[in-house]
């Protein structure tokens, strides 16, 4: 009885020429709604199931194409003699093309011993920084555990005296073929050798102190360089600081993410700082010239223009955070706004009412007298005036 291939773009929901970047994205959407820790029923564990392997087959190249060539390279257990899928038990798309090229004749191709040495990983780290750090910039030193070239056998993962020798069960292929029958005729497949892990060779003595990897775990210290106008969730790429690779490889590089902290006085908004400015109300009708202190150039006289009302905003043009470009320069400022709140007393003694009064009857302010559209008006207002004088 034949089978049909599972379509594995249709698990995640993606067109078949989606792009890797668009297949990562849908397997991470899917995969944080089904996950056993955020959904247990058995339905969303089945899917969470088949949508990890949906994406395990499509991030292969070689297992992907299987797919697109309508085979289903997770399905092992069906043969071409069973009229199932053609493709299964081929370890990828070499194994094809071998059965296609001379595979079928005891032919088949070898890809050869992979090396030891291979790149590191990038690593990430995540720092809080003040607001002041941010605007300014500063150099921060931050312990990070990563991977280290071992000291002892600096990354050739022997002992001393010890020797790396070809491996006597692939012949130091770093692959063991094996004769399959298809519906082509005789095929040969290979797979890693289990012996030497697919390098060849094998070491006979390996260090004591990194067990043949030629790294080792450990802490350092790195210094980052943190430009000014970083913010909240803004990454640093610090190259080849991450870790050392298998064998001694290159670094990989070690990317350092911004926390920025709450502020007691400003609020950030892009390259914008926000504060609120309390003044009395004499200040507010008369005018004056405010200390203001900010936050990168230090204290500011603002000038309060006489009659300057509830929630105005003065507007200090670049005052603000420093532009970061993502070529890690700087192209000028931002605005600092700065929103004046007009506060009114609220415990008074005789001589500052009467004094409040005598303005009050000067400038004809009676309380009864106006309203929002300046026509008398009773109501409210007339309750006000009550009030006042309990």
């Amino acid at each position: 009885m034949s089978t049909v291939a599972r379509d594995y773009y249709g698990i995640l929901g993606v067109p078949k020429n989606a792009s890797d970047q668009d297949i990562k994205r849908a397997y991470r959407k899917m995969a944080r709604e089904l996950h056993p820790d955020v959904n247990p029923s058995e339905d969303a564990q089945h899917r969470f199931s088949e949508v990890t392997t949906a994406y395990e087959v499509l991030s292969d190249p070689q297992k992907r194409k299987i797919v697109d060539l309508g085979g289903d390279p997770m399905d092992n257990g069906a043969g071409g003699a069973r009229g199932g899928d053609p493709f299964a038990g081929f370890g990828g798309l070499g194994d094809i093309m071998d059965a296609f090229f001379g595979a079928a004749t005891g032919g088949g191709r070898g890809r050869g011993p992979r090396s030891r040495v291979q790149p590191g990983s990038d690593a990430l780290i995540r720092i809080s920084l003040t607001l002041e750090e941010c605007a300014t910039g500063v150099h921060k030193d931050i312990a990070v555990d990563t991977a280290i070239l071992c000291d002892q056998c600096r990354g050739g993962g022997t002992a001393p005296g010890g020797t790396v020798q070809t491996c006597d069960t692939c012949g130091g292929q770093g692959e063991i073929q094996s004769v399959q029958r298809s519906f082509l005729g005789q095929v040969v497949t290979a797979r890693p050798c289990p012996v030497c892990r697919g390098f060849g060779e094998v070491i006979t003595d390996p260090c004591r102190q990194c067990g043949g990897d030629g790294r080792v775990r450990s802490r350092r210290n790195v210094t980052a360089k943190i430009p000014a106008g970083v913010g909240d969730g803004m990454r640093i790429r610090l190259s080849g600081q991450g870790e050392v690779g298998p064998g001694g490889g290159p670094a990989g590089d070690l990317y350092v993410e911004v926390d920025e902290e709450p502020h007691e006085v400003f609020v950030r908004q892009g390259h914008d700082l926000h504060c609120n400015l309390r003044i009395p109300m004499t200040t507010a009708a008369l005018g004056a010239t405010v200390p203001l202190q900010t936050l990168i150039d230090g204290e500011y006289e603002l000038d309060v223009e006489p009659g300057t009302q509830p929630t105005t905003e003065l507007v200090l043009t670049g005052k603000g955070m420093p532009r970061l470009r993502s070529s890690g320069r700087v192209d000028g400022r931002g605005d600092l706004h700065v929103h004046v709140d007009v506060t009114v007393p609220t415990k008074l003694d005789d001589a500052q009412r009467a004094l409040l009064a005598e303005l009050a009857a000067q400038r004809g302010e009676d309380v009864s007298t106006l309203s929002s559209n300046g026509r008398h008006q009773g109501g409210l207002f007339s309750k006000l005036r009550a009030k006042s004088h309990k």
